[in-house]
């Protein structure tokens, strides 16, 4: 019988690997130990072999785990395609309604929310619900959901005025705009992919221990939502009083840095990627924040920004760029006298 066990039991379990769903397997072999010797009895009783018996055991776990815990078998290079499609088609979508809008600057928006959708998707078709599993899930919603919200609310308040940036890029692809931002839209579905990559590897991990690595990229990463949340909450405070268009923002964390909110999204994926070196290969998820780090001091975050700042705001903001460090929080240098 012991035989017999360690035939189906193996077989079984060699099944769900082949699926893409080694994650599972802790579970699914925990399982297979409690039911396969119930069964095994019953097979040496009735003459039934081990083949079939391996078959059954396999698909009365896989419904159990279907329909009980939401841990579906799947393959990790299906859920793969599958999240590029959806990333792909939220995108197209959200050109149509940037098209319709005449405002591009939907797709920051659809970006924040994007990365949330597809890295969640990949943790509850591929992972087991462990408090590895949950805890990264609950980080990544409460991310993606706050700052896609509070773009999406800037967005709506200033239009049908648009973002420095897409009005820039409108001047750049002057005679070709919605075929541009077409394929604009779709680099960024590419972008949502690639930053979601780290929470796939933690999904398919077969190493479920909470280990001092998710202990630290969780504490880092809850730092830099609270983080962004204030300095977000401190500018729209500044903006809502109704202060001058030349009125510089210097209250709060802005007394620090010239971009406090920037700084703690780089604090948020530097989370993220801590929480994933828990996971096997997660170490060479440092792409991730290397990326978001460049993109707000060389691309798209701090560069863009000042230019519009300094354009609007003047000598008033020059004087807050002499004071103010630009991305980390440091104590204000004094002002040169002669500025």
């Amino acid at each position: 019988v012991s035989g017999s066990i360690d035939f189906i039991l193996h077989s079984t379990v060699a099944r769900a690997i082949q699926g893409g769903s080694t994650s599972i397997c802790e579970r699914f072999w925990n399982d297979c130990m409690v039911r396969g010797e119930c069964m095994v009895d019953r097979s040496a009783a009735g003459g039934i072999s081990n083949q079939t018996v391996g078959d059954a055991l396999f698909d009365e776990i896989g419904r159990d785990y279907q329909t009980t815990t939401g841990a579906y078998i799947m393959n990790s290079g299906l859920a793969f395609l599958i999240g590029c499609a959806v990333a792909m088609l939220l995108f197209f979508l959200t050109w149509i309604l940037a098209y319709r809008c005449d405002n591009f600057s939907w797709v920051d928006a659809a970006w924040a929310f994007g990365i949330g959708l597809i890295g969640v998707f990949w943790l509850t078709v591929l992972g087991i619900g462990c408090a590895k599993h949950w805890a990264v899930a609950g980080l990544l919603v409460l991310w993606s959901a706050r700052l896609g919200w509070h773009l999406q609310k800037r967005i709506r308040r200033t239009h049908p005025e648009e973002d420095a940036r897409y009005v820039k890029l409108r001047e750049v692809w002057s005679g070709r705009v919605l075929s541009a931002f077409f394929w604009f839209f779709q680099a960024q579905a590419a972008s949502v992919v690639l930053l979601a990559l780290p929470f796939l590897i933690i999904a398919v991990d077969a190493d479920t221990t909470w280990s001092g690595w998710e202990s630290v990229g969780l504490c880092v990463a809850l730092v830099g939502i609270l983080g962004e949340g204030l300095a977000d909450m401190q500018m729209a405070r500044f903006k809502s009083q109704d202060h001058g268009t030349k009125s510089v923002c210097q209250e709060g964390l802005w007394r620090y840095s010239r971009h406090p909110n920037y700084f703690f999204e780089a604090v948020i994926w530097l989370g993220f990627y801590l929480y994933a070196c828990g996971s096997n290969w997660g170490w060479a998820m440092i792409y991730a924040p290397c990326v978001i780090i460049f993109l707000l001091l060389k691309v798209t975050g701090i560069p863009p920004t000042e230019a519009a700042a300094v354009a609007r705001k003047g000598d008033a903001y020059r004087r807050y760029q002499k004071s103010t460090s630009p991305f980390i929080p440091l104590p204000p240098r004094r002002n040169n006298k002669n500025f």
